[in-house]
């Protein structure tokens, strides 16, 4: 893997470097356009409606259009913002696990720890897993503002990126508004549909199966000779280092207190929670296992 975005994780006084990695990729066959009469490539180009010439990526600025004025925005522009400059994922928070809407989840990346000591990556690890809480961090990718949130799968560090709320729809449906009579008879015998489903989820066990018939596919009209040349039709193609964390303990001390010292001038009410006061975890019952 190749990682694409380096920088600090950082919680209080606490510099954890890391690299970041895209967790998940794509395994959809690639396909082009063609020309159903000779097979010729479908090329897209970008031509400008005022002289109808085609402009090249390095002459090709962004804009917003509000319906009657236009505003370009240059590379310049986008360099310029904070957001875009800051190489930091700021912890802002930390939640219960459960508070986290499913429906929010969007984009997942790995994190690696980026210095000879994992030490403090490790004790982040932990301290998560022990309090069967996620981090809620903002940070900098692409141009954009992330909100997304940080929790442990094996033993790595996993950040996914979350909606805005705003993003969020809401979902008002009226039928749903209507009252609906449902028998105890009717839900015993859904719970019993139910109960004959139920298995431990095992991802593996599921394939695509379209992507494996198109695979097959492809492969047999290769086999049959209906291909042709691809460059003979289609032409040629063309186409911070983070630091150490120094004195761990002091930084974590100093963290707290700062922390404390801020709920008290903020007088918000705020119960601070006991460094070893671990919140009581919902054990999750086994789904049973379908009669053979």
């Amino acid at each position: 893997m190749r990682a694409i975005w380096k920088g600090a994780l950082t919680f209080g006084l606490v510099n954890v470097p890391v690299k970041v990695y895209s967790a998940t990729e794509d395994h959809d066959v690639s396909l082009h356009q063609v020309h159903a009469a000779d097979g010729g490539r479908i090329r897209y180009q970008r031509i400008c409606e005022i002289d109808g010439e085609v402009v090249p990526y390095a002459d090709i600025d962004k804009a917003y259009d509000d319906g009657e004025r236009t505003v370009v925005l240059t590379s310049d522009d986008f360099a310029a913002l904070p957001s875009e400059r800051s190489r930091e994922i700021e912890v802002v928070e930390f939640v219960p696990t459960e508070q986290i809407d499913l429906l929010t989840l969007d984009k997942a990346y790995y994190l690696e720890p980026d210095s000879k000591s994992p030490k403090a990556y490790v004790l982040l690890r932990q301290t998560l897993e022990q309090t069967d809480r996620t981090a809620i961090v903002r940070f900098a990718l692409r141009q954009k503002t992330r909100l997304a949130a940080l929790r442990v799968r094996g033993d790595v560090l996993v950040l996914q990126t979350l909606l805005w709320a705003d993003e969020v729809r809401e979902a008002s449906f009226p039928v749903l508004d209507e009252p609906v009579k449902i028998s105890s008879k009717e839900l015993e015998l859904s719970a019993s549909l139910v109960d004959s489903f139920s298995s431990d989820f095992d991802p593996a066990e599921f394939t695509d199966e379209y992507q494996q018939e198109l695979r097959t596919l492809i492969e047999a009209k290769l086999e049959k000779g209906d291909a042709f040349d691809t460059a003979e039709t289609f032409g040629e193609k063309t186409d911070a280092a983070g630091g150490e964390v120094i004195d761990l303990m002091e930084a974590l001390r100093a963290s707290v207190e700062k922390s404390r010292a801020a709920r008290a001038d903020s007088g918000s009410g705020k119960k601070d929670v006991a460094a070893d006061e671990k919140p009581a975890a919902t054990k999750k019952k086994p789904a049973k296992k379908k009669a053979s």
